[in-house]
């Protein structure tokens, strides 16, 4: 028995014409937005306003937010082919993938409004500001806190590893409204609360983390006095970890880099040629393997959308799928690397191969980090398991 993974001859088409546009307007060698070319972050915005133009930016959104109102399953497509391709929506992809879900769920008419044609278009960056030094995993110990002042709000405190910061216009910002162990926040995952805050307000500082994925992806963001109403709450006061368990559920189910994982080692023995035959067997099968965990990682991703669609999505859900995910993107950059080294220098697109793997790797190494670590997704997974048992 095979599996099927064909959505039909829309979700077909849709996948053809994707990789056109791509192929026409993005360079070969992209190797994402956030290099330190400032061309590629120019590519990836032209080509997140081609997008929208053609309404496929944000496909499956509902009309009267600016979207295509599709299925979900053909902004599938959409997610499949950009991540294969490094990308090159840029940082958008938060925007349309969560950011945006988010605030149709939870937001007011005129926050509504205000966020979701920006996004839509195109037009603006946001980045999350969730961990900070002492609270990362373990996201509910956050210190930064926003306490009331007037008819406002002021918000102090730290966060870090926050991608994009630089060049976001807005922050999906998580702090804290009331003191643990009060009536408000009888345990630590009450009393938090989400604001949408502008980036360019002075009281936010930006500090860039230089890494090896490059510039503009990790920075630590500094709040001092930062002042807030009460039309930046998404929610209700207090009420901001329900929000955050949608967040992690939208977030982890929408970064497809099994199609990267899958696009590369699909290359791989075009790009050897008559080379492949010479590999070692073992080689080989661990290759075998990594397209059967493709298929895997991409399975669970189909079931996860059909749940979160249905609005039947648990924690062990999203968190099953983030830990195949991870682990396919570190093994099979572990085998690529190993196939990259067979490879003659001369060959037909072997400079693209090269630099192609060499990417994935680098990023594989926080696959297991970011968006929460693999220890408590085993964690969320054990406890759904556990509660499913009884």
């Amino acid at each position: 028995m095979s599996l099927d993974f064909d959505m039909g001859p829309a979700a077909a088409q849709l996948r053809t014409d994707l990789r056109a546009l791509v192929k026409e307007h993005v360079p070969e060698h992209f190797l994402g937005a956030f290099t330190d070319d400032p061309a590629d972050l120019e590519t990836a915005q032209r080509f997140c306003r081609l997008l929208a133009e053609r309404e496929l930016l944000c496909l499956a959104w509902p009309a009267e937010f600016g979207g295509g109102g599709a299925s979900i399953w053909e902004q599938t497509v959409v997610r499949e082919e950009m991540w294969a391709h490094h990308e090159p929506r840029g940082a958008q992809y938060m925007g349309v993938n969560w950011v945006g879900p988010i605030i149709m769920r939870h937001g007011t008419e005129d926050q509504q409004r205000r966020h979701l044609p920006p996004i839509a278009r195109g037009e603006v960056i946001w980045c999350q500001g969730f961990s900070e030094p002492e609270a990362g995993s373990d996201l509910a110990s956050l210190r930064t806190t926003a306490r009331r002042d007037d008819d406002g709000w002021l918000v102090n405190g730290q966060k870090i590893w926050t991608s994009y910061a630089t060049m976001a216009q807005w922050c999906f910002l998580l702090a804290r409204t009331s003191k643990v162990g009060s009536e408000a926040a009888p345990k630590k995952q009450n009393g938090l609360t989400i604001f949408l805050v502008r980036m360019d307000d002075p009281a936010i500082q930006v500090r860039p983390i230089r890494t090896m994925l490059g510039p503009h992806h990790l920075n630590e963001v500094f709040f001092d006095d930062l002042r807030v109403t009460d039309a930046d709450v998404l929610g209700t006061v207090d009420n901001g970890w329900s929000i955050v368990g949608d967040v992690m559920a939208f977030e982890r189910v929408g970064i497809a880099r099994y199609a990267r994982c899958e696009r590369l080692l699909a290359a791989a023995p075009t790009v050897l040629a008559d080379r492949w035959d010479d590999l070692p067997e073992e080689l080989r099968g661990r290759w075998v393997r990594m397209l059967a965990h493709c298929r895997r990682a991409r399975l669970m991703a189909y079931r996860v959308v059909s749940l979160q669609h249905s609005g039947r999505i648990q924690p062990g859900d999203a968190a099953a799928y983030r830990i195949a995910v991870t682990r396919l993107d570190q093994d099979s950059a572990e085998v690529l690397m190993d196939i990259a080294a067979e490879v003659s220098h001369d060959a037909p697109r072997s400079a693209w191969f090269l630099g192609e793997v060499e990417d994935h790797w680098r990023y594989s190494q926080a696959a297991t980090v970011s968006s929460g670590s693999i220890e408590m997704q085993r964690i969320l997974l054990s406890r759904a398991l556990l509660a499913a048992a009884r």
